[in-house]
């Protein structure tokens, strides 16, 4: 009998093992998936009976001198239902070995869950179902680190990310700290519109009233990251961009303890050492890393110093349960440049005018993850999870035209302790003959901010310490936020091609604000004129649900049409009002954001060697929260002159539409005495048109959403050639508008056009044995550049990308 393996919903996915061998060789063992016990006889045929052979009475299975390649593999046995998996023979690669649980024909279920992460030419894609969550009818990408042939160092997302089609992807640094992308017309802000999760729970500030992510997982660490659309809210909460989640590597299975270390160079002082150990023990398989990263900067006034742990324990307590606490800490300081007007960014790119800049990160995280599975039908999964951190901004928030005279600097300061609890039900059934699946789930989720702005000292230096602590000039606030949540989705089989997939989600959301501000007035000569205290205690309580529902239908195995739609939500916190930012006046009245996602896709392989995924999308958002330019009487002249001022508000509704395509086509394919050579090309468009309607504010009317390229195109070249691969990549961003005013210019910069770009990257892979080599050149034609205009920090005003740049790795693993 096959030991130690569950018997729960995992079991319908193969799991490569590894083990060290001479020569190609595929493994297995094949047993029932309901009783573990052994199948004997089954039959193994590999590309289409060219290689046959059977199992033994131990359900074991091995095949010699397969062909280095890809390799498609069927198992039969007389009343289980057939099983398909695609594999491949990597010389440089550890040989094969699979498990694969063979269910009863009678159990039609397995039409829904049996089906793999599909992937021919390069693209992946998440299965209908995995462990407890649902993905049927959605858009999603999945993303597998060791596909990559990218700068993992310093998590290049324009590299790890550039099968996506249509995201937006803001560059703050070189070092690849804080990772900022949006799509469909929503902001990339620290990723504040996806529901960012690390291995299915949150990690962000504030999930609810804060969700932005100071916290990037190192992509070293990484086996997949998973991306759901806006159709993920259903399951995951209130965020229209849908949900990101990194899940990280585990200990291999077969041995006590493995080290890797990887440590790479680059440009401007580029340092990035990654040491991980894995392994498993007995029943408890642990995997944990330390990565140490510094860096100089492509300009002055910028420096960079990560310390960053990991680590996980899964422990098998039986064959049905699994339990896995983790904790994660990351603690940086980074010396931040400030921004640059458009004349200053055209005259020298990589100049700075500040250097009293600073940002500094301390973030924990806590984790303990239950999985039981009961049987094939019934898995329970329930995920506690708390967040214990901190992050300060200290330096001159005015506008980048302004000289720093060396006065009081700016210090704004957040602590977050938050908690939460996610507890999922996935239940297996039939339906009239046709299979049938349930997920219904529960979330509680406690935030608490700390949110304190004022004056720190005139220095130079990282010293976060307030002047006034007991009065500060700008506001002390307490925010806490409570949220419960019930949802479910059913994937309801009508034949054995077409599935439909509704659901529903209850939320009930409190969000409080307690603590004052102060508003204070200052003449051309920097004296006071006023200064006024407003003490507040407000409460904002409602609940709501909001539904939706999906549909597939497979033309055949390898394609697949979708369409899903989605009602969204996003509830406003007073963390959102009280901040002062520069000349930022944000509108106390402002509303809960409303909305909602409509996909409709065709996705698969043409042929084993030509994949395509190609959708048109429509995204409603209600009373959108954006910033414009508004004229309104100036104190300072006693109201007798006026000025214009940014203001936050519910500007509009925004209707927003766009095209999605990815296609990659593997067109040259060879087997080598020693490997295999294969080369293919990728490219993604997307094409994405959105505007403003019924606005309360008359200019507004029909105006460009900010931060909406109108197109985005991706392209790339990848050649393997057995140890050695190596890519090319290409990037084009159309020109947009930064704010929803569609200023072209100001003088501050921080409004204005984000002009049209392209960028060429390459990098090379070379594995040798336990030895690995990477290296690369990022913005190869070394053009000038920016992705974001700041309207605080790192800023204000425009952040020049990083020019030409290279980077070099070894790593090896023992």
């Amino acid at each position: 009998m096959v030991k130690n393996i569950s018997i729960g919903f995992l079991l319908l996915c193969p799991l490569i093992l590894c083990a060290q061998e001479l020569n190609p060789i595929l493994k297995g063992h094949v047993f029932d998936s309901l009783t573990n016990v052994p199948l004997l006889g089954a039959l193994i045929l590999v590309d289409d009976s060219l290689v046959t052979t059977e199992t033994n009475q131990k359900g074991q299975f091995i095949l010699h001198n397969l062909t280095p390649g890809w390799h498609n593999v069927e198992v039969q046995h007389v009343g289980k239902a057939k099983r398909h998996v695609r594999v491949k023979i990597d010389l440089a690669e550890r040989p094969q070995e699979l498990i694969i649980p063979m269910i009863d024909e009678s159990f039609v279920l397995e039409k829904v869950t049996v089906v793999e992460n599909q992937k021919s030419a390069g693209i992946y894609r998440l299965r209908q179902v995995e462990g407890t969550n649902i993905y049927a009818s959605k858009k999603n990408e999945l993303i597998k680190i060791d596909q990559l042939v990218a700068n993992k160092a310093a998590n290049s997302s324009r590299q790890v990310y550039a099968k996506v089609s249509g995201l937006n992807i803001w560059e703050s640094d070189g070092a690849g700290v804080q990772l900022g992308i949006g799509g469909r017309g929503l902001s990339p802000s620290r990723n504040s519109n996806f529901n960012t999760r690390q291995n299915g729970y949150d990690i962000s500030a504030d999930a609810l009233g804060y969700p932005e992510s100071y916290y990037t997982p190192p992509i070293e660490a990484l086996e997949r990251i998973e991306i759901v659309r806006g159709a993920a809210s259903l399951q995951y909460g209130t965020q229209f961009g849908g949900m990101l989640n990194f899940r990280f590597k585990k200990g291999p299975a077969d041995k006590k303890i493995e080290l890797h270390s990887r440590n790479s160079v680059g440009s401007y002082g580029f340092f990035n050492s990654y040491n991980s150990v894995g392994g498993t023990i007995g029943k408890v398989n642990y995997y944990g890393f330390y990565q140490y990263k510094k860096n100089r900067g492509w300009r002055p006034n910028e420096k960079l110093d990560q310390h960053t742990t990991y680590w996980s324990s899964r422990i098998k307590v039986s064959d049905k349960i699994e339990i896995a606490p983790e904790f994660t800490h990351t603690n940086y300081l980074a010396q931040q440049p400030g921004g640059l007007t458009d004349a200053q960014f055209k005259d020298n790119p990589r100049q700075s005018l500040r250097k009293r800049n600073w940002f500094h990160v301390n973030w924990n995280l806590f984790a303990l993850l239950f999985d039981f599975k009961a049987n094939d039908k019934l898995h329970f999964n329930n995920r506690i999870f708390a967040l214990k951190a901190g992050r300060d901004a200290l330096g001159n928030l005015d506008p980048i035209n302004l000289l720093d005279f060396g006065e009081n600097r700016d210090l704004l300061s957040d602590r977050f302790s938050n908690w939460g609890n996610e507890t999922r039900m996935m239940l297996k059934y039939s339906t009239l003959g046709q299979p049938s699946t349930l997920l219904v789930g529960s979330r509680f989720y406690r935030g608490q901010t700390w949110r304190r702005q004022g004056d720190a000292d005139d220095g130079s230096g990282p010293t976060f310490n307030y002047l006034n602590p007991s009065n500060l000039e700008g506001s002390d606030f307490d925010l806490p936020s409570t949220n419960y949540s019930l949802f479910f989705e059913n994937i309801f089989s009508l034949s054995e091609k077409w599935s439909i997939t509704p659901g529903a989600r209850w939320e009930y959301i409190s969000t409080s604000a307690q603590g004052y501000y102060r508003q204070i007035n200052k003449d051309l000569a920097g004296n006071i004129i006023s200064d006024q205290r407003f003490e507040e205690n407000k409460t904002n309580r409602r609940s709501f649900v909001f539904v939706g529902v999906g549909s597939s239908f497979r033309f055949s195995e390898s394609v697949e049409m979708f369409v899903n739609y989605s009602q969204n939500y996003r509830a406003i916190n007073f963390n959102d009002i009280r901040v002062n930012v520069g000349s930022l006046v944000v509108d106390e009245n402002l509303v809960d954001e409303r909305g909602s996602n409509f996909d409709l896709g065709l996705r698969g392989s043409i042929t084993p060697s030509l994949d395509f995924d190609v959708s048109i999308y429509h995204l409603s958002y209600k009373d959108r929260i954006g910033t414009i330019l508004k004229r309104e009487p100036n104190p300072v002249f006693n109201n007798l002159v006026d000025r214009f001022i940014r203001f936050r508000t519910n500007i509009a509704d925004a209707s927003i539409y766009g095209v999605e395509s990815l296609v990659e086509w593997q067109f040259f394919r060879a087997s080598l005495p020693k490997g295999e050579a294969n080369m293919s090309l990728f490219g993604n468009v997307s094409v994405t048109h959105a505007t403003y309607a019924n606005s309360a504010f008359v200019d507004q009317q029909g105006k460009k959403v900010e931060l909406v390229p109108p197109i985005i195109a991706k392209s790339g070249i990848l050649i393997h050639l057995n140890r050695f691969s190596t890519s090319v990549q290409y990037s084009y961003v159309g020109e947009h508008f930064s704010d929803a005013s569609n200023a072209v210019f100001t003088p501050s910069a921080i409004e204005g056009l984000i002009p049209s770009y392209h960028i060429l990257d390459a990098s090379m892979s070379l594995k040798l044995n336990k030895i690995e080599i990477e290296s690369g050149i990022n913005n190869l034609l070394n053009n000038q550049y920016f992705t974001r205009r700041a309207t605080g920090y790192p800023g204000p005003g425009i952040i020049p990308s990083i020019g030409r740049n290279f980077y070099c790795t070894m790593g090896f693993r023992i």
